[in-house]
């Protein structure tokens, strides 16, 4: 059953793919499509999978969940990352901040469930 008191993840991720999808636009602006398609798949992905982990049907289901959120993560920071090192790309200091932030806060939770379920 889900539960649908405030969740900081939820939350974080949800604002980060909005940030992605409007970061996304302006690359395609700059007919960067291709990378504009990666970085709005993997980043919008992140959140989709985390908040289908809220609903996760016993621990390990839902550490799964935030696993595959992680690893969208570092992928949506491998994209970024990438837009940083290309002059020609707009700024993108922002979105890497938040994807660390993400990241560190994901790896925390999955460390939590984990050690949670072994008890």
């Amino acid at each position: 059953m889900r539960n649908d008191k405030e969740n900081l993840v939820v939350k974080l991720t949800f604002l980060f793919a909005l940030k992605i999808i409007r970061y996304t636009q302006l690359l395609e602006e700059k007919r960067k499509y291709i990378i504009a398609r990666q970085l709005l798949k993997a980043g919008t992905s992140i959140g989709a999978n985390v908040r289908e982990a809220q609903n996760a049907e016993s621990k390990a289901d839902f550490i799964h969940k935030m696993k595959i959120a992680a690893k969208e993560a570092d992928e949506t920071e491998y994209w970024l990352l990438l837009c940083d090192n290309i002059n020609e790309f707009p700024d993108c200091k922002e979105l890497l901040a938040d994807s660390g932030a993400i990241i560190r806060v994901i790896s925390k939770i999955v460390g939590s469930a984990r050690r949670n379920q072994e008890l």
